[in-house]
């Protein structure tokens, strides 16, 4: 019996390799940046405390529509220039400047400044980063994998979307991860349709992902988005049973999180950060989409 137990500890103590990539701890970061009088600006900007959500979903007129395409066309084409400046050696913070910069001069405020205290212009969560990674005086590192998450405040309204992109040369386990996540996103934008439940996108997501032998990370949702950077619904990326139809004019994030492994996570002291707790890599991609009378649309297309 010693040695039978003697055999399971060792086997529960041993690590399971999840591939070729480095662990990621958090490093220096740097002066929150200053937005410029002229930039319009969320309630939150000064107070770090955003404005009471809505009760309910917010179905939108043609006129909020044609404001919120407009931030979300912003967001992507920011995120596409990101993905063709990003590179190895690079730091996150430089990431967030270069985000931070493009966001300004085209009139708009970056979303997650001060929004409740983050203290960035935009998330940077790298290989084990499971979401909400703070740029710092990391390099980034040939193997890496990056999630890089923009939202804009422009017009009033916010724009959200993200990429997991590819640092140099990425191990197959990696390049696969990152394959299954964004599938696994077109799988719950699929699912949308007016009269549709919200919780078919969960049920797609879920399926998709195990199939492809992934774990979805629950602890990360999407959500309404408008005037208000989060609201409802709660759009959940799991099997679940969260009440409510889509019904045109609505508008929310799809934005699942993919694991290797554990879909267990643990926050930093930075009160942001959330790694895995077995450090596998974990990768996620987001759309904002728009319920018509036809079915959907993707309002985070670039031009």
């Amino acid at each position: 019996m010693r040695n039978f137990n003697s055999y399971f500890r060792k086997i529960l103590n041993t690590k399971i390799s999840y591939g070729n990539y480095s662990i990621v701890k958090p490093g220096k970061v740097s002066a929150q940046k200053t937005i410029p009088p002229h930039i319009p600006k969320p309630p939150y900007y000064e107070s770090g405390t955003p404005t009471p959500p809505l009760l309910q979903a917010e179905i939108k007129d043609n006129e909020q529509i044609c404001k919120l395409r407009a931030s979300c066309k912003l967001a992507a084409n920011i995120l596409r220039e990101c993905g063709n400046n990003i590179r190895e050696g690079q730091t996150t913070d430089e990431v967030d400047t270069f985000v931070h910069d493009l966001i300004i001069s085209n009139g708009a405020y970056p979303s997650p400044l001060n929004y409740k205290h983050y203290p960035k212009s935009v998330c940077t969560s790298v290989n084990n980063v499971a979401c909400h990674g703070i740029p710092d005086d990391r390099p980034l590192q040939n193997g890496d994998i990056i999630n890089v998450d923009i939202t804009v405040f422009l017009n009033g309204y916010h724009g959200d979307c993200s990429k997991t992109f590819l640092i140099g040369d990425v191990d197959d386990p990696g390049r696969a991860l990152v394959e299954a996540t964004e599938t696994c996103l077109h799988e719950g934008i699929k699912s949308c349709k007016p009269g549709e439940n919200f919780w078919a996108i969960g049920t797609a997501i879920h399926k998709k992902a195990r199939y492809l032998n992934f774990s979805v990370i629950s602890s990360f949702i999407g959500h309404g988005i408008g005037t208000y950077f989060h609201g409802p619904p709660d759009i959940l990326h799991f099997r679940n049973r969260y009440p409510g139809i889509m019904k045109p004019g609505m508008s929310f994030t799809i934005e699942p999180v993919l694991s290797q492994g554990s879909d267990e996570l643990i926050i930093l002291d930075d009160n942001w950060t959330a790694v895995t707790a077995d450090d596998s890599r974990t990768a996620q991609f987001e759309h904002t989409v728009l319920i018509t009378h036809d079915g959907v649309e993707i309002l985070t297309i670039p031009d």
